[in-house]
């Protein structure tokens, strides 16, 4: 079990842990439109639906996961909380999941499978939960513009050098950047993720910072600890 401050996450049957990058994406995306709906889109533990869950006051808080011990992992994370009520997990693929949309959302998350190489490993949910083609990048951002409703907001965390591709192609969809943050381990380490908010209006300049998590070994930087500290135990 991972234990943060006003929910905990049992983790014991998926393959995707509890992770930073899950935990950034949480703590960062834009809620300042105050959504009344969100979408996470693969939720593995519903680690992201959970700190919304914290951070809004949305009503309708829906995760979708295709993984059968994933779905469970979520459903079961969702029931022992405090939000409850607020909080459904559907057990199906995107693909299904856009064949009968019925919701518009103020907010879509996903922090999707990303890796794109070639080989796969022994272990086929690690797999699913983490390579591409479980997730593909197209199908993920047109899933987004159509139940995105008119002001709300798209947001994921990826590769950096998968930045300038998905930020084009979010583009074909009338999906444009409003905040980016590019995320580095410590100050001499490389970029490694990039943190990515669409909305509709192509008219705005998105807003680039860069945030990094470390200054040495366990030393957080106060960015980061200002970013999770609401959630994190020991922040």
């Amino acid at each position: 079990m991972f234990q943060f401050k006003q929910f905990s996450i049992e983790q014991d049957k998926t393959a995707m842990k509890v992770g930073t990058d899950g935990v950034l994406l949480g703590a960062w995306a834009p809620i300042d439109h105050h959504p009344f709906s969100v979408l996470d889109i693969g939720a593995g533990t519903g680690l992201i639906a959970l700190m919304l869950a914290q951070r809004t006051t949305a009503e309708q808080i829906d995760a979708l996961e295709i993984d059968d011990d994933a779905y469970e992992q979520t459903v079961g994370n969702f029931e022992s909380s405090s939000w409850a009520d607020r909080l459904f997990c559907y057990h199906a693929g995107l693909d299904e999941f856009v064949d009968e949309p019925e919701d518009e959302y103020d907010l879509i998350v996903s922090n999707p499978p990303f890796y794109s190489e070639d080989y796969k490993t022994n272990d086929n949910q690690r797999d699913l939960a983490r390579f591409q083609d479980a997730m593909p990048f197209d199908e993920l951002v047109e899933a987004a513009d159509l139940f995105l409703s008119e002001n709300g907001v798209f947001a994921v965390i990826i590769p950096f050098k998968e930045e300038t591709k998905f930020v084009a192609l979010a583009k074909d969809f009338e999906l444009f950047p409003f905040k980016i943050t590019r995320v580095k381990g410590t100050p001499q380490s490389e970029i490694k993720r990039s943190l990515l908010a669409f909305g509709r209006d192509a008219a705005l300049e998105p807003l680039v910072s860069e945030l990094i998590i470390e200054n040495s070994r366990h030393d957080y930087t106060s960015d980061y600890i200002g970013l999770t500290k609401e959630f994190y135990l020991k922040m």
